[in-house]
């Protein structure tokens, strides 16, 4: 069979472009080497009946209505807003830093003016701002650096802050208020039926067949097809001509614990000094199941496994523009995702790349 479109991967980029593209009457084949769909935001009960993320807590939040509304097609919401803390000198703080976290952490009792000036005589100024280091150094000084960033952003990434660009710490604020949200998005939620049931629903369209357990490099020249979308890794389509380019990855650690309400305060606590986990998610507090007993995951970043998180430094950007320069010559073959144009997107970002690549192959504004 001919299809218009072949899909590969099955997450938030693949699933979106298959939807908009059925919706105009194009047939797509859909593929994705797992054997379910949601990418790495399927969800799944676990064998004690509790909603957990297979692949850690994925919290949706956007400040773009027009994400939100697409996607809200699709799902009704659960209204969520995450919060986290730091495991910090063996007590809990507020993450992002706020006035809680600086009052409790030094024992002091600041407004927001006084922490203004207190930030101001603590930083470091570092100009020009080019790495993780520099950005948090130039924001919170020394110590806060060390005991909040510098640990975890070497465990997560396997790399010291300053060999990291400055946009993976610029990613968390600093705030000189009590807002302990970990984000400020105008729209924060989570799908009432998880995140299984989105994907299920954004899929479910006469247009769209989906094959699982299948490896695209193995079957690409089985498939008859106009058109390419590829979700998966840049590097791998081009068969590493240039060398394979940098991916973290992790391990999860799926824990049920009976018998208890609840296991910590907050659906996330950080652990940036101890430990070689990085962090702990509680799913219940992201789901609100009433449940007797429940389940956590623990996450261990790696270097092996699937890839995960591109890591972003000067270099990596440079050979990934490699890969990038000779895909823009590409006829009839359309990249998107975090893996395939090696951006750290949030999964608004990938809806929202997937829904601009549509109008692209279509060329509308």
């Amino acid at each position: 069979m001919l299809f218009d479109f072949l899909i590969v991967g099955a997450g938030f980029s693949g699933s979106v472009a298959a939807e908009r593209l059925a919706s105009r009457g194009n047939k797509i084949l859909l593929i994705d080497k797992r054997e379910h769909i949601g990418g790495n935001a399927f969800d799944e009960y676990d064998s004690n009946g509790i909603l957990i993320h297979k692949y850690g807590p994925h919290i949706f939040h956007t400040n773009s209505r027009r994400i939100f509304e697409y996607l809200s097609t699709f799902t009704t919401w659960r209204n969520y807003e995450h919060r986290v803390l730091a495991h910090v000198d063996g007590r809990l703080f507020p993450i992002p830093i706020n006035l809680d976290t600086i009052n409790g952490l030094y024992n002091l009792d600041l407004d927001e003016k006084a922490l203004k000036e207190f930030f101001e005589k603590v930083r470091i100024p570092r100009s020009p701002i080019n790495t993780s280091e520099d950005v948090v150094l130039n924001t919170v000084g020394m110590d806060l650096y060390e005991k909040f960033f510098k640990g975890y952003t070497r465990k997560q990434w396997g790399l010291d802050p300053s060999e990291l660009s400055a946009s993976v710490t610029a990613r968390i604020p600093v705030r000189t208020n009590r807002d302990d949200r970990y984000f400020t998005d105008s729209y924060q939620a989570m799908p009432k039926d998880g995140y299984t049931k989105l994907f299920s629903n954004i899929l479910d369209h006469p247009n769209i067949q989906i094959e699982l357990n299948v490896d695209f490099f193995k079957k690409r020249n089985s498939y008859k097809y106009k058109h390419l979308i590829y979700t998966g890794p840049i590097d791998a389509y081009y068969d590493f001509k240039f060398g394979p380019l940098p991916y973290r990855s992790l391990i999860f650690e799926h824990t049920h614990i009976p018998n208890i309400e609840y296991f910590q305060k907050v659906g996330t606590i950080n652990y940036p000094n101890d430990y070689s986990f990085t962090r702990i998610t509680e799913f219940k507090h992201l789901t609100g199941q009433k449940f007797n007993g429940t389940s956590i995951v623990k996450e261990y970043p790696t270097a092996e496994g699937d890839p995960y998180y591109p890591i972003p430094n000067s270099s990596n950007d440079i050979l990934f523009k490699k890969y990038y320069s000779i895909s823009t010559s590409e006829r009839n073959v359309t990249f998107i995702g975090r893996l395939a144009q090696y951006k750290y997107f949030n999964m608004d970002q990938c809806v929202g790349a997937s829904l601009k690549a549509i109008q692209d192959i279509f060329n509308e504004p």
